[in-house]
């Protein structure tokens, strides 16, 4: 898919180059990871170690063990991309998963001062500022010349502007995920006996990382192996206590959280939990996760000839006993099912990839998302900078997006014939061998046309010819799928002439490019993305493109905060954030105390855009009345602590407020109102017109004795 056996195949292997892996840690214990060796002369020769086991924090880790870009030779027959590279593990998250941006911050300059030539990460929460800290931070990295992959993230189910942060950073790769051609499955060997004599193995999938390491009599819910619907009622009154065993289940008839919930209906009559083992209905086997694995401790599936084999035998009376080693101890093998992005400046495969993983936990998996193809992202890197014998940010990212095959536009159920929009795919799935070798270079990756507000009329973007005789290039576009960012989508055509260029060799032309967005098929007011490639076809043998984008609409127009989007609840309904009547009394903890039971009044805010500041006046309301429609806020005395927020991502927020304003000081009891303040994008903090601004109902707020 990425090119990069066509690179092996020549000997390849990102040698010299160190890549630095910002994330949860690796497991240098692992056999493809180093086999216990740590340092120099090893596969992971430095990093450091941030925050221990304890520490939590905000920014989330995109789910995954993140060092396939280097893997050994292993007993499932695969390698990491760039299996010369040393790497250097910066372990950013505790236990529980999660980090901060300072801890982000020290890791990303403690890695370029270790002299990483590439950094790379996985973490990161959906926001899209390039202002925020850590963004800021690869930013400058970035021009420092390290480059730099972090994952765009997985929320493209979400919607326009729904980057992740620290890939928002000016000159950051942001690396979007492609689903696999084939999709993995890893199973796992184990035994059984029949009345306690020799032990036969078997193979089976395992549902999840849950360890099981039993051995115990089999239990079939059914004596009859061709059952459409096994277990998709509750199971009868004379059924065993099932924690003696583990259950057999035929798949069918039913969806699988059916069945284990008719056995979690049985295991409540029994008091105790269960290992569930299912049998396939066709040919092969999946994966089968329980959802509640604190009453169904694991799952697994055997294939249906093994399936009917131990029906069989129970059926005969018997004692069949089942011994699933645990993961750590198993071995796995592998095969593979015939399969279908997010977004970011390139894509590479992240779905359904074969990973390492914690040894602790099974040593290899399968995982999805762009955690597992950000750092196939950095490998690619290795490989080209070792051809290039350069590790320059701009020029990889050039190449990478410029000789990138752009996908067509899948929904997730279909294809269509159009392309996938720009912003979603970057310059589309990276192809590394020609990324190695092009002699034809484009520069910068990307053009953008603003919106119509700032509409850009005439970009430019130059080609050079770095080989060694004269290229005629033929350049045309190719519109893709425009995306309305405010709630049908369409097709835009954006008018662009068919033009031919001479560039001598080691010359370089300038391309002029004038958009044209159509008109009257599009809403405005709903803020239509319109993308596509500018292509580029070289006598050379040469298929380049760039990427363009622009927005139909005018954003500093845009509402952000709607006027029925902000409003008083109680802290005590949690999510369901029911409005407050008017007048509504909170009796809060006394100054300077805590009780995290407590009741307090919240300002729940949904914004239908990002917005850099959202402030939130408290406003005392007098004889019924308050100036909570001005923004000139006379009567406001302060902010709950905490706030403003700035650099806020579209989508909900909430803020219970315990009597803490801003300055450290708290309010005096009395009748107040919230009102939320949103400033819309490219707004003048200065101009109440370019403020949203919604009050919320009043309250009544007193504190405990």
């Amino acid at each position: 898919m990425t090119q990069v056996d066509r690179l092996r195949a020549k000997g390849i292997t990102g040698k010299g180059v160190k890549i630095a892996v910002v994330d949860t840690g690796i497991d240098w214990t692992h056999p493809a990871l180093g086999n216990g060796c740590f340092g120099k002369g090893c596969l992971v020769s430095f990093g450091t170690d941030l925050v221990g086991d304890a520490f939590t924090g905000h920014n989330k880790p995109i789910p995954g063990n993140k060092p396939l870009d280097s893997a050994q030779p292993n007993p499932l027959g695969f390698t990491g991309a760039a299996t010369g590279v040393t790497l250097g593990a910066y372990r950013v998250s505790g236990c529980e998963g999660d980090s901060a941006n300072d801890v982000l911050i020290a890791a990303f300059n403690k890695a370029f001062e270790d002299g990483a030539n590439i950094i790379t990460s996985s973490f990161g929460e959906a926001q899209g500022w390039s202002e925020d800290p850590w963004a800021v931070t690869a930013s400058r990295i970035v021009q420092a010349g390290v480059p730099v992959t972090i994952a765009a993230g997985n929320d493209g189910n979400s919607g326009l502007f729904f980057a992740d942060s620290g890939a928002s950073g000016k000159g950051v790769t942001a690396v979007a995920r492609y689903n696999t051609i084939e999709t993995p499955l890893l199973s796992y060997q184990s035994s059984y006996n029949i009345d306690g004599g020799r032990k036969i193995d078997f193979i089976y999938t395992p549902g999840d990382e849950v360890v099981w390491g039993v051995s115990m009599p089999l239990y079939a819910t059914s004596l009859d192996y061709q059952v459409g619907d096994d277990a998709c009622q509750p199971l009868p009154a004379s059924t065993p206590d099932l924690s003696k065993y583990i259950v057999l289940v035929r798949r069918g008839g039913c969806g699988f959280t059916d069945k284990l919930t008719s056995l979690v209906a049985n295991l409540q009559r029994v008091l105790t939990a269960q290992y569930v083992m299912f049998y396939n209905n066709e040919p092969g086997i999946m994966e089968v996760t329980s959802e509640d694995p604190t009453v169904v401790k694991a799952t697994g599936m055997v294939s249906p000839e093994i399936g009917i084999a131990w029906v069989q035998l129970l059926k005969a009376g018997r004692k069949v006993t089942i011994n699933v080693a645990s993961l750590a101890q198993s071995k796995p093998s592998l095969s593979s099912t015939p399969n279908n992005i997010t977004g970011g400046a390139i894509g590479t495969p992240g779905g359904s990839i074969l990973s390492t993983w914690p040894v602790a936990k099974g040593s290899y998996a399968i995982n999805s998302g762009t955690s597992m193809s950000c750092p196939l992202a950095a490998a690619i890197i290795a490989l080209v900078s070792e051809v290039r014998g350069t590790h320059d940010p701009e020029l990889m990212t050039n190449l990478l997006s410029s000789t990138a095959k752009p996908s067509k536009f899948n929904d997730g159920s279909n294809t269509f014939a159009e392309l996938a929009p720009a912003p979603q795919q970057g310059g589309g799935l990276v192809q590394a061998y020609d990324a190695a070798y092009t002699t034809s270079m484009l520069s910068p990756t990307s053009l953008s046309f603003n919106d119509t507000d700032h509409l850009a009329t005439n970009l430019n973007f130059t080609i050079t010819n770095k080989g060694s005789r004269a290229v005629t290039y033929k350049l045309d576009q190719i519109p893709s799928i425009t995306m309305y960012t405010l709630g049908q989508d369409g097709v835009n055509a954006m008018s662009f002439p068919n033009e031919i260029h001479h560039p001598a060799a080691g010359h370089s032309t300038v391309v002029g490019v004038t958009a044209k967005p159509a008109a009257g098929a599009i809403n405005p007011k709903r803020l239509a993305l319109w993308s596509g490639y500018v292509t580029i076809n070289g006598t050379d043998g040469s298929h380049l493109s760039m990427p363009y984008q622009g927005l139909t609409g005018f954003l500093r127009k845009a509402t952000v905060l709607e006027r029925d989007q902000a409003w008083l609840f109680p802290s005590e309904v949690g999510l369901s954030f029911t409005r407050s009547p008017e007048g509504l009394t909170f009796v809060v903890p006394k100054p300077g105390t805590l009780d995290g039971s407590a009741n307090l009044p919240a300002i729940y805010i949904n914004l239908a855009l990002g917005c850099s500041t959202l402030p939130v006046d408290v406003v005392p309301v007098q004889n019924g009345t308050s100036s909570a429609h001005s923004t000139a806020n006379a009567t406001s005395i302060g902010e709950p602590f905490g706030l403003p927020s700035q650099l806020n991502e579209r989508g909900w927020s909430a803020v219970p407020w315990n009597g803490k304003l801003e300055s450290g000081k708290y309010a005096p009891e009395g009748q107040y109102r919230f009102v939320a303040r949103a400033l819309r994008l490219f707004g003048d903090a200065s101009n109440p017109q370019d403020w949203d601004v919604v009050p919320t109902l009043s309250f009544i707020l007193k504190y405990k004795p």
